[in-house]
């Protein structure tokens, strides 16, 4: 009796906090939902636009490999010829950028379309995303090779470099749509294999290149996004293996390597933009625990002897998100006016632990931000699809 009677509670706590859940969710939806289907209405509009659409004489690679250059490298004034020169935080605004606003529009794209789909139920929305989807992952003529051997290059010094990989954090939100839509009844069979295949594929370059060595074993954000990436795509894959690995990456190196007792990251505060930095580090941690939690390992309350976890992390950032001007570090050297926007941290803590005062911030905070610098290192626009 005693037993059934202990089943019998268990299942209602369960219930509510599921219930509980649902709730933020929900409130969630009803902020977002004006701009979801406006944004979808945009994004039926779209053609596909991949990698292969332009092209800079100054890569390496061929016609299906992404390029990027160093954000923060420049010309020496001295030699023009010299090798690229570096100014942290100051981005050369004449550097080669086609295809990073590509895979931003390619993810923006699938971001609103499977978040319509999600609030809608219609089909048209998944029809449409597959249409993006062959073209990059499946289609011979425009599709993206399954690697990132040309990213972030530095004239005169690197043809790629490790730290590249940071871009493709924006095919979060593409597999992750995915995954929201692939039972979808237009969901193209053959072709959803195919994309599964080219992560899978890509996966596999994450974790036995020597650019994605480098990356996994970074002290600061791209060690992080490294994770959140391999855990995303993972994820769509159904590799155990690697999320079994993320997890127990996120519990001993992430965590105790790079937050303070505080709750801070100094590894960014030390930075010339720290406040974008600290911002978008949390952002990914906290996406990390959104992955990667379920019913035998719960990230959210998963905290170390000393007491650091994502709680204190959220509970040190929050006050200077809801109010900017106690930020105790410098300013950031560019972008400054432009953080914080509704960051994700804020929504998935609001809903891990039912803590209304981080709902209310994030739902006053901008959710359509313009500025190409926040969206770049905004990898989670579309909540919705995550939880």
């Amino acid at each position: 009796m005693l037993k059934i009677k202990y089943a019998l509670f268990l299942c209602f706590i369960l219930a509510f906090q599921a219930k509980a859940d649902d709730a933020y969710t929900a409130d969630a939806a009803k902020v977002l939902k004006k701009q979801i289907l406006q944004e979808a209405k945009w994004a039926l509009a779209q053609v596909p636009i991949t990698v292969t659409a332009q092209s800079s004489p100054r890569s390496a690679g061929r016609r299906h490999d992404y390029f990027s250059e160093g954000d923060y490298w420049w010309p020496d004034p001295n030699n023009p010829k010299a090798p690229y020169i570096q100014k942290d935080g100051l981005t050369n605004p004449d550097n080669f950028v086609a295809h990073r606003h590509a895979l931003i529009r390619f993810s923006k794209i699938i971001g609103a379309l499977a978040s319509a789909y999600k609030i809608t139920g219609d089909e048209k929305y998944v029809k449409h995303a597959f249409l993006h989807l062959k073209a990059w992952f499946v289609n011979a003529e425009t599709l993206m090779n399954a690697n990132l051997l040309f990213a972030q290059a530095i004239q005169g010094r690197f043809t790629g470099r490790g730290i590249g990989i940071i871009d493709t954090i924006q095919l979060m939100e593409v597999a992750q749509g995915v995954l929201v839509m692939q039972d979808s009844k237009a969901a193209d069979s053959k072709a959803l294999a195919a994309i599964k295949k080219w992560f899978a594929e890509y996966l596999t370059w994450l974790t036995t290149h020597k650019y994605g060595k480098d990356e996994m074993n970074a002290e600061n954000n791209h060690g992080t996004c490294w994770t959140m990436q391999v855990a995303s795509f993972a994820r769509l894959t159904e590799n155990k293996t690697l999320l079994n690995f993320c997890r127990e990456r996120y519990q001993t190196v992430h965590l105790p390597n790079q937050m303070a007792a505080d709750g801070s990251f100094p590894r960014e505060t030390k930075r010339t933009k720290p406040f974008g930095y600290s911002l978008f580090n949390l952002d990914a941690m906290a996406t990390l625990c959104q992955i990667l939690s379920d019913n035998e390992t719960n990230l959210w309350t998963f905290q170390l002897a000393d007491g650091r976890s994502i709680k204190k992390g959220i509970e040190y950032l929050h006050p200077f998100v809801k109010d900017k001007s106690l930020w105790p570090f410098q300013k950031d050297v560019m972008h400054w006016e432009n953080w914080p926007v509704a960051q994700p941290f804020l929504l998935f803590g609001a809903n891990a632990y039912q803590n209304e005062a981080w709902f209310k911030t994030w739902k006053k905070l901008d959710h359509q931000p313009k500025d190409e610098e926040v969206i770049r290192n905004l990898p989670i626009r579309n909540p919705l699809i995550w939880m």
